[in-house]
């Protein structure tokens, strides 16, 4: 039986509003019967509801990694608030008592173990490892169609630059528009989400002038797509059976989601991971046109710092679960690494969660980059690839904190070193303004983890505190 915590049942809950109708039932004491199994792998109860007689709500941990809770309620929402309510009460030192398996769950667990034997089974006889037949015509045709695409999106950039961006009107916004309607044809969502931000910030550039400068660091950005994808493309088209690029991000920049086997056949899986969030913040990407669920998490034997993302289409919001902070530390399996450069983006199927012991939290704190000038090193030389995550993640330790007479923030480093402290745009959500409240004492001698970001038009780079840690505290700033 894992430790279960409120952070855990927090993150299998499909929604705030599931958490807050589970923790009602609890404080409602709506559960009229409490029991776990002898081996405390299963819980199970029944609460009362609308209906009339008393919903059957279960947990099942016989595989810890991958719990299975049931209701007979009539709710869609999986997990209901029934389920998630027994766990809360079971957090919350309600008393279980011990009880035999019923016979139902008994019959859905060996039903479920001849499933996985199965796939055992099929695993070992290379059922599942065939790989999948490409029909290289039709594969020819899609290269094909992104390379026309490339070069319709090439021509556009090169008559923008031409005429001028101070000169671009209404009617060249609209064509502009149009163009990203046709990269969804060429199969090129990469390029379609990069033109739809050159037009947003078009569009806001009017108002500001500054906005200019960021609209051709875009331009920089789409031809640089241009050129590396019909590259990549272009060798494609010559040999279909090409492997993937598993060590630069232009396949998703061409539009490939990576699938799990894909990311394991090049070696990008690794075995036995634990892991800790360092940060989370959610906002709102109008060029994808989704929300963005974004996590920052500490691997704890290397020390590297990854991320986790979700996207969450704006069709889509009612029906997917959006990700939040989560403070235990995880164990994970498999764990899936992206391609990319710092803070490469992870992923995992099934985890087990632990609580951070106190001397575990205080050790992170001896993994910030002691020198600002190797920390922005780093940064710049990311930044030098347009096709890089421009805003990259890094531990810094900081000496102390300083305010100037006209309230801007910098950190210090031992050597004396500053760097400024400035809210993104990405982010979305302030913390520097959140300095002024925290004690003094937690920030000097501290470590925190920034988010960088490099102003075009100052041609400054500066930084925004997501979290501090100090000793056995870990003060997170955005939520």
């Amino acid at each position: 039986m894992i430790e279960i915590t409120e952070s855990y049942i927090d993150s299998l809950a499909p929604n705030s509003s599931a958490i807050k109708n589970a923790q009602g039932l609890v404080k409602k004491r709506s559960f009229v019967r409490f029991n776990r199994s002898q081996d405390a792998t299963l819980l199970f109860g029944e609460c009362s509801g609308s209906g009339k007689s008393n919903y059957q709500c279960s947990a099942d941990f016989i595989h810890p990694e991958k719990p299975v809770l049931r209701c007979s309620c009539p709710s869609r929402q999986l997990p209901c608030k029934h389920a998630l309510g027994l766990l809360y009460a079971y957090a919350g030192g309600a008393e279980f008592l011990e009880a035999e398996v019923p016979e139902d769950i008994l019959s859905k667990r060996e039903k479920a173990e001849k499933r996985e034997e199965q796939k055992t089974k099929q695993a070992a006889e290379g059922i599942e490892t065939k790989p999948k037949k490409v029909n290289k015509s039709a594969l020819k045709k899609k290269i094909q169609a992104q390379l026309d695409g490339l070069e319709l999106l090439e021509k556009l950039a090169l008559s923008l630059i031409r005429g001028g961006l101070a000169t671009i009107d209404k009617k060249v916004l609209k064509t502009i528009d149009e163009h990203v309607k046709q990269m969804g044809n060429y199969y090129l969502t990469g390029a379609q989400i990069e033109l739809r931000q050159l037009s947003l910030l078009l569009k806001q550039a009017s108002e500001q002038d500054e906005l200019y400068t960021y609209a051709m660091e875009q331009l920089t950005l789409i031809h640089a797509l241009v050129r590396k994808g019909r590259a990549h493309l272009t060798a494609k088209l010559a040999d279909p059976d090409l492997a993937l690029d598993h060590e630069s991000t232009i396949e998703e920049w061409l539009g490939h989601a990576w699938q799990l086997d894909q990311l394991k056949a090049c070696g990008l899986m690794r075995e036995q991971v634990e892991l800790v969030q360092l940060a989370y913040f959610s906002y709102d990407d109008q060029a994808r046109q989704e929300l963005v669920d974004l996590g920052y998490w500490l691997e704890l034997s290397s020390g590297d710092i990854h991320r986790t993302i979700q996207y969450r289409p704006y069709k889509a919001l009612k029906h997917m679960k959006e990700e939040d902070s989560y403070f235990d530390a995880v164990q994970v399996s498999a764990l899936y690494t992206y391609p990319g450069e710092m803070n490469r983006r992870v992923r995992w199927e099934d985890m087990i969660p632990r609580r951070m012991e106190l001397q575990e939290i205080e050790s992170l704190s001896k993994l910030g980059q002691r020198s600002f000038a190797e920390a922005i090193k780093l940064v710049k030389n990311q930044l030098k690839n347009p096709l890089s995550d421009r805003n990259p993640v890094m531990l810094l330790h900081v000496s102390e904190v300083l305010q100037n007479e006209q309230g801007h923030y910098a950190i210090v480093d031992q050597a004396g070193h500053h760097l400024a402290l400035e809210d993104i745009t990405p982010t979305n959500q302030g913390s520097v303004e959140l300095l002024p409240y925290i004690p003094a004492e937690q920030l000097s001698d501290a470590t925190m983890l920034v988010v960088f970001e490099y102003h075009m038009g100052s041609g400054r780079l500066v930084a925004q505190p997501l979290t501090i840690i100090k000793g056995a505290d870990m003060i997170r700033l955005l939520y």
